[in-house]
């Protein structure tokens, strides 16, 4: 049996809410689990695009959704509750992941490829937060790929040129996504990411965004930016004040207000578009607490990236629900409408991961009329 073709955007967004059972995880490239930021999940092919669908986690195995094993060529068979939906497959390994560095290290565990062309690392694989429970974000896993020894604790600028550059010339990177944990309250990573911005410009020709927490001072702003940073990305990870103080304590004692403030002294310096936010949707905010926040950011030039919570195993939130597909669609068809009036589309921003939009279906809703 196969069920009535749905829209591409609503079957990506309906996936990556329900996530996919696979008999055999590791078809196709790695996936990540664990680690800072978006995880549990792997990268898939379907209607012409990358994205990122959660597979390793408890909400996926419950999933409606899950595929045949694939055949030849690589492509197997989407379903949903048994009945055909559409056809997916699984991009290669990159070639960069056989590598290693002089003194021994794997490629893959200074940096990962993310969607199909973005490579992706976290600088700093600690965090001042995350050891104590009173304060840490309950979403993060940052220790866990460190834990697991899939990565290192502190990713020299010289390693992050290298593997950069390789992975530029063996599978064709377009851009390059710099995040951290917090080593400390007064630049918050901004000074790790300078010196590894530098290296990286300095060895390929390739866009990179950075990403931490503001800093207290925003001279560091001009500093990322004169370091080579392309973009910048400062995550509210919650929409309102009340939400981020329950899932993340010690990152909420930064308030929304004061990232506000820092928006509006870094959109000079970066360009309108080129300063982004990450938007966890599923944490307990509502769609008008969502697109009320996204109406201000826009306005003062800022990306809002909408992406639906993944609950990574492990966490304290690992059991907490992953959003109805139904509720993505209210935030992200006006949202998307908002974006398009404004004239700021993820395909103008010049790296990170608004453009790399695999782990939402918000540019897909950029285009709808």
């Amino acid at each position: 049996m196969t069920l009535p073709t749905l829209d591409s955007s609503q079957l990506i967004t309906d996936l990556q809410s329900f996530g996919l059972r696979l008999a055999d995880p590791d078809t196709g490239a790695s996936g990540r689990r664990g680690g800072a930021g978006p995880s549990d999940h792997k990268a898939i092919r379907i209607a012409g695009q990358t994205i990122m669908v959660p597979i390793y986690n408890a909400a996926s195995a419950r999933s409606p959704f899950s595929a045949s094993p694939a055949g030849p060529g690589g492509l197997a068979t989407l379903l949903r509750d048994g009945a055909s939906v559409g056809r997916i497959g699984f991009p290669r390994q990159p070639r960069f992941y056989g590598l290693q560095t002089f003194d021994g290290v794997p490629y893959w565990k200074i940096a990962l490829l993310h969607g199909s062309d973005v490579l992706a690392t976290t600088v700093l694989q600690t965090c001042i937060r995350y050891n104590d429970r009173r304060t840490a974000c309950q979403f993060c896993g940052i220790g866990q790929s460190l834990a697991g020894g899939r990565t290192l604790a502190h990713k020299t600028p010289e390693q992050l040129a290298e593997v950069a550059r390789m992975a530029v010339l063996l599978d064709g990177v377009k851009h390059m996504v710099l995040t951290t944990g917090t080593p400390n309250l007064v630049d918050r990573g901004a000074s790790v990411l300078c010196d590894s911005v530098f290296a990286i410009k300095a060895a390929i020709d390739l866009p990179v965004q950075v990403q931490c927490e503001p800093p207290r001072d925003p001279i560091w702003y001009q500093r990322l930016k004169a370091a080579g940073a392309d973009s910048l990305g400062m995550h509210l990870e919650a929409a309102t004040q009340e939400v981020r103080a329950r899932i993340m304590p010690g990152k909420a004692t930064i308030s929304v207000a004061r990232y506000m403030e820092a928006f509006a002294q870094a959109v000079p310096v970066f360009g309108r578009g080129q300063v982004s936010t990450y938007i966890l949707a599923g944490l307990g905010d509502t769609a008008d607490d969502i697109l009320m926040l996204c109406e201000r950011l826009i306005a003062l030039g800022v990306y809002p990236f909408v992406v639906p919570f993944v609950p990574i195993t492990g966490t304290p939130l690992e059991a907490h629900p992953a959003p109805a597909p139904e509720f993505m669609r209210t935030i992200l068809a006006p949202l998307g409408a908002m974006l398009r009036t404004a004239h700021m589309l993820s395909t103008d921003v010049k790296a990170g991961c608004s453009r790399c939009g695999a782990c939402s279906t918000l540019s897909a809703y950029e285009n709808q009329a």
